[in-house]
């Protein structure tokens, strides 16, 4: 059974804690591919403005160069509005009906996945991976929710933390890729 993982989010910007986060992803749930699924506009974050979505996934392009293991689905940019994990993986769950999926997410939004579009279908159709932040309590599962906790490498670093730090002129270099680091600087990104 092919084994397929995804990770979904703002990726505004792509950064290395996300590049850890799926080393630690593919070798731990031996994942035979990992997919990262930039969002539209998030749900729980309709207040922000995001970077143009073609920006973001240029610098996602970037940041996965040379990793055949790592592909970019485009899905939620091309319906555009506000994205849903559920329609997400009943798309992959289509695509791949043989498949075992594992949905990445972040341990501060384990305590909502009730809140999230059609909860119970939506624990149905994946095993979610806890994404842990260093120096967070351990989180549990509400019901119907099932899945396990990535133990490697927890990096503090956060989009939001990247964003200020290019608007304050302070340098990105070690928290994002050098190629993407380029990219920001060149278009102007966050300034």
């Amino acid at each position: 059974m092919e084994r397929i993982g995804l990770f979904g989010g703002s990726f505004d910007p792509v950064h290395t804690g996300h590049l850890l986060v799926a080393q630690a992803a593919i070798e731990e749930l031996a994942l035979a591919r990992l997919f990262f699924v930039p969002a539209a506009q998030s749900p729980f974050k309709t207040d922000r403005k995001l970077a143009d979505a073609a920006m973001r996934s240029r610098l996602l392009r970037l940041a996965l160069a040379g990793r055949p293991d790592c592909e970019i689905d485009e899905q939620e940019i091309r319906r555009g509005g506000v994205s849903y994990t559920i329609d997400t993986l009943r798309d992959y769950s289509k695509r791949f009906p043989h498949a075992k999926l594992f949905y990445l997410i972040g341990a501060d939004n384990v305590p909502k996945l009730n809140e999230w579009r059609e909860a119970a279908g939506l624990a149905k159709l994946a095993e979610f991976v806890v994404i842990p932040r260093p120096g967070q309590d351990a989180v549990s599962f509400p019901q119907p929710f099932h899945g396990r906790i990535l133990r490697g490498f927890p990096f503090g670093v956060s989009s939001s933390e990247i964003r200020a730090r290019v608007k304050a002129g302070l340098p990105i270099e070690h928290l994002v890729p050098g190629a993407v680091a380029e990219a920001i600087r060149g278009a102007g990104l966050y300034a």
